[in-house]
């Protein structure tokens, strides 16, 4: 049988680009297709992760058979094990009749497993039996039973960290990943992005019965270099609300901004990131974290500069001089008590900054100068803090508040837990 043209599969399954890396990915879908050996596809959320288990399945010899989709993520801890491989009657509470799991019933046909990233190490340990063996107990039974099933899985999670970090079980790591498949984030496509604005506006207004919105060429630059942390998901939700509820048919720059969230750190300029660094921030996490880095380490600096000048540690010509204090806007306060020479004069320049005499710094004396100690910052406070904040903004609603923070309910569930924030 002959391999499918690329082109041919992206009319089919409505996939639209031409970046090189998104035509490899297909590529290798069709390729691993014909045969039964496990993919996992990999990359952020709102890619379009979904459609390349459908390419797999559908171009697969078990296209006639059964293609089912769980979503790992939104299944809670307690009942996943008997959604995936179904319960016998009265094995817990609620039990009260037999019930297939989706290996059971999508047998002979193909199972993905999206979010995979979040299934529980128990519920991992089961997997792992049957993507090696094909076979599995039902909760509650002793009997073993086998099933024939295809496994397609996808996840937005850097899973060599998550194996590290114990979150995921190495050897079920490996074994999923027989073939990998990555997705491109929107940002890597930057080409593909005014074709998928057109596509998304083209859809609008014919649902609409309007005319569709064309983008000027100022907007169109704005578009391709705007972050996009949401991907695709988050392109498609943006064309659809300035379809609507803009007037004007043409979009102009100024219009365009007001629709991409200032408060998001997706505002940043891919063009001003070079390739190495993108890298480091395909999380948009991280660069919140960076910023808070970035900001503690300023304040370290700016401590330690105020308690030399208090130890005596500092010349005058060093505290102008040093790239915090002479960068400030604010003059610096007088840090020195009690000296003996307390009518020594005292310059103040015309920028603002105050220069303290070096023979009143060397002879001061100091009351209670602290030792310096270089603070660390606690991602968890600041993983707490986000959740807190989430939570606020939707009035404690914990589903549009985990869509917030990019991460499952059942993620979102668990901090919660962790961090004793049930009460909010």
């Amino acid at each position: 049988m002959a391999k499918p043209d690329i082109q041919q599969v992206k009319q089919r399954f409505g996939i639209i680009g031409s970046n090189p890396d998104l035509n490899r990915a297909i590529d290798i879908a069709l390729q691993v297709a014909p045969t039964d050996m496990s993919v996992l596809v990999t990359g952020e959320s709102g890619v379009g992760k979904e459609n390349f288990p459908q390419i797999i399945h559908q171009f697969s010899h078990r296209k006639h058979g059964t293609y089912i989709a769980v979503n790992c993520g939104s299944i809670p801890e307690g009942t996943i094990d008997s959604e995936l491989f179904g319960h016998e009657k009265g094995s817990f509470t609620g039990a009260t009749g037999e019930r297939k799991g989706y290996f059971e019933v999508a047998n002979g046909g193909t199972l993905f497993l999206d979010e995979v990233g979040e299934l529980p190490l128990s519920t991992q340990a089961r997997l792992l039996r049957v993507l090696e063996t094909g076979e599995f107990i039902k909760v509650g039974s002793s009997k073993v039973e086998k099933t024939d099933v295809r496994v397609v899985a996808a996840t937005n999670l850097d899973m060599v960290t998550a194996t590290r970090n114990g979150r995921f079980r190495e050897d079920l790591y490996y074994r999923l990943n027989t073939v990998p498949i990555r997705i491109p984030a929107l940002r890597e496509r930057k080409d593909d992005i005014p074709l998928l604005f057109r596509k998304f506006a083209s859809d609008c207004a014919e649902k609409y019965s309007m005319p569709p919105i064309t983008l000027t060429d100022d907007a169109r630059q704005m578009l391709k270099d705007y972050y996009w942390p949401g991907n695709i998901r988050q392109l498609k939700n943006i064309t659809e609300q300035i379809s609507i509820i803009e007037q004007t048919r043409e979009i102009t720059p100024d219009i365009l901004k007001l629709y991409l969230p200032a408060n998001e750190v997706g505002l940043i300029p891919v063009g001003t990131i070079n390739s190495s660094e993108q890298k480091s921030f395909n999380n948009e996490r991280e660069i919140l974290y960076q910023v808070l880095f970035d900001m503690k380490k300023d304040m370290n600096e700016l401590k330690k500069i105020v308690h030399d000048i208090v130890a005596g540690n500092m010349k005058a010509a060093d505290i102008i001089s040093s790239p915090l204090v002479g960068s400030s806007d604010k003059p610096l306060p007088p840090m020195v008590v009690n000296s003996s020479e307390r009518n020594a004069p005292i310059t103040v320049k015309e920028d603002g900054h105050t220069i303290i005499p070096a023979s009143n710094i060397a002879d001061a004396d100091v009351i209670d100068a602290p030792e310096y100690e270089e603070e660390t910052l606690s991602l968890q406070d600041v993983e707490k803090d986000m959740i807190i904040k989430a939570l606020e903004r939707h009035n404690g609603k914990r589903k549009n508040a985990a869509q917030d923070l990019k991460i499952s309910e059942r993620t979102l569930y668990r901090k919660i837990k962790e961090y004793n924030l049930e009460n909010l």
